[in-house]
């Protein structure tokens, strides 16, 4: 009580006497302090709205002064069957341009720097989206001009020319970059959904640039531009005042294609054909300089793993984090990833592999774990065993720790994305936009941490009876057969001499 009472005093600068007490315990005299808290945990929630047109409204509240709003458009290049490939690279980069009420990019980057604004539109294979980051005052004029963007873009013949010369200047640099991994992503894709849907190419084929013009754009957008394949999406912003605005600039609009019927939607769902994509390219001078890099071939493998509506998405994504790996410059480390098993059985063993990484890619029907790596031309058949025994490896024992590491670096890496305003943005469009609700962190979080060794063997021995699909770029003198590739990856009793001797 002597320590915590009245006992001592110091005098400070200030001229007045104050008691010297623990920091363990309360002031005397000071008034018991009250914490802030949510006034309820509904009213932090996402909140989805569906208009009379069949327009989803979600929005996320959130603390701050600035809210990333965006368009979400049911549209990608697995929907250019009927179409010709490369609509939604065009639609990507006329994204912003003049439109009805702007007549200009430069009139809408203007409109937008009055309200501390910036604009982005990315195009992926099943999703198109148009999104500002805006100070949140601004919210009516930023709808207003998503809503002209996305329905009423003028199109116009000098817009169109720029952009098949963009588009032309960014496949050229995509042979050209010394990073292939784009290029690759590419190439498994088509070889494991050959000719449909998530397979179809995301580029713009060179030779489709000078076809696509106005009218074949409008015919597009006439298909999938539609009401009811949209979703507003806002964070940092209250839900009634999106919703007025949506109302006011989304509802009842006749779009710039008028009321011309497109063809019909193509619902078509995505077929897992499995196969090999190979690319001959000499990569010996892909980066000259002092420190060039050197001359590699680059190999991705991939088995399908399942959508990211079903419930083994959860046990494949931590899968997915357990096999983890990275470039052989990583220098490892906390956060690193030097307890994946890439790391542990691949680049700690074998010096002469510059890269092993996994990827999944998971989509409304379907999805893809795969496997890149990379190493000198002359060891690609050994690298491309050694990828493939990994792949069998899945299917063995998985260890309690390395279970519970790779669930709590999911857990942290899933957190840590979502303090970021237009991750969010993104998350909360996505997934309204597929199942019209959104599963809150915390319930990613406690179906992580339910996923048992169970869980992973049971996906990995469904992966393993699928045919396996194989990119390759670079050098391929020394690389096996895809017949060898698929023999080695059906042998899933994990007898690793048999997969040796498939190779030698």
């Amino acid at each position: 009580s002597r320590r915590c009472g009245l006992a001592a005093g110091r005098s400070y600068s200030g001229g007045g006497a104050y008691p010297s007490v623990s920091l363990t315990c309360p002031l005397p005299g000071v008034p018991k302090a009250v914490f802030a808290a949510a006034e309820s945990r509904e009213r932090f929630e996402t909140r989805v709205t569906v208009l009379e047109n069949g327009l989803r409204v979600a929005s996320q509240n959130k603390f701050g002064q600035f809210c990333t709003v965006g368009i979400l458009v049911n549209s990608g290049s697995r929907h250019e069957a009927k179409y010709l490939s490369g609509i939604s690279h065009f639609l990507e980069k006329l994204a912003f341009s003049s439109t009805a009420q702007f007549g200009s990019k430069d009139e809408i980057l203007l409109t937008l720097e009055k309200h501390g604004g910036i604009c982005d539109c990315q195009a992926s294979r099943d999703t198109i989206m148009y999104a500002v980051s805006a100070d949140a005052r601004g919210l009516d004029t930023v709808v207003n001009l998503l809503a002209d963007v996305t329905l009423q873009p003028r199109l116009s013949d000098e817009e169109i020319e720029m952009t098949r010369m963009a588009i032309r200047f960014e496949l050229e640099d995509l042979n050209m970059r010394p990073d292939p991994e784009p290029l690759l992503t590419e190439m498994i894709h088509a070889a494991a959904f050959r000719d449909n849907t998530v397979g179809l190419n995301r580029f713009c084929p060179v030779e489709n640039t000078d076809k696509i013009d106005r009218d074949v754009l409008h015919s597009y957008l006439s298909s999938y531009y539609t009401p009811d394949r949209m979703v507003l999406a806002g964070v940092g912003i209250e839900h009634e005042h999106l919703v007025e605005c949506a109302r006011k600039y989304l509802l009842g609009v006749q779009p710039v294609w008028g009321t011309r019927q497109g063809r019909a939607v193509d619902r078509s769902v995505a077929q897992y054909t499995g196969g090999i994509v190979k690319v001959e390219k000499d990569m010996s001078d892909v980066s000259l300089g002092p420190t060039p890099i050197p001359e590699l071939t680059h190999i991705m493998i991939g088995l399908e793993s399942c959508s990211f509506l079903e419930n083994d998405f959860i046990p494949f994504a931590v899968l997915n984090m357990m096999m983890g790996g990275g470039g052989s410059f990583s220098a490892g480390g906390p956060g690193k990833g030097m307890f994946t098993r890439l790391y542990l059985n691949v680049l700690n063993r074998h010096h002469w592999m510059y890269n092993a990484t996994s990827y999944h890619h998971s989509y409304e029907d379907t999805g893809l774990l795969c496997i890149h790596a990379s190493a000198d031309p002359k060891q690609v058949r050994e690298m491309v065993e050694i990828i493939t025994r990994e792949f069998i490896l899945m299917a063995g024992a998985v260890g309690e720790v390395e279970l519970e590491r790779a669930k709590t670096q999911l857990k942290s890496m899933l957190m840590m994305n979502l303090e970021s305003r237009p991750v969010i943005f993104e998350d909360v469009g996505r997934q309204v936009l597929a199942t019209n609700t959104r599963k809150l962190p915390h319930e990613l979080c406690a179906l992580i941490s339910q996923v048992k060794p169970t869980d992973i063997k049971r996906v990995v021995t469904k992966m393993l009876h699928k045919k396996p699909a194989v990119a390759a770029l670079g050098d391929l003198t020394d690389l096996p057969t895809y017949e060898h590739i698929q023999a080695a990856l059906s042998s899933k009793d994990g007898r690793l001499p048999r997969l040796y001797r498939l190779f030698r």
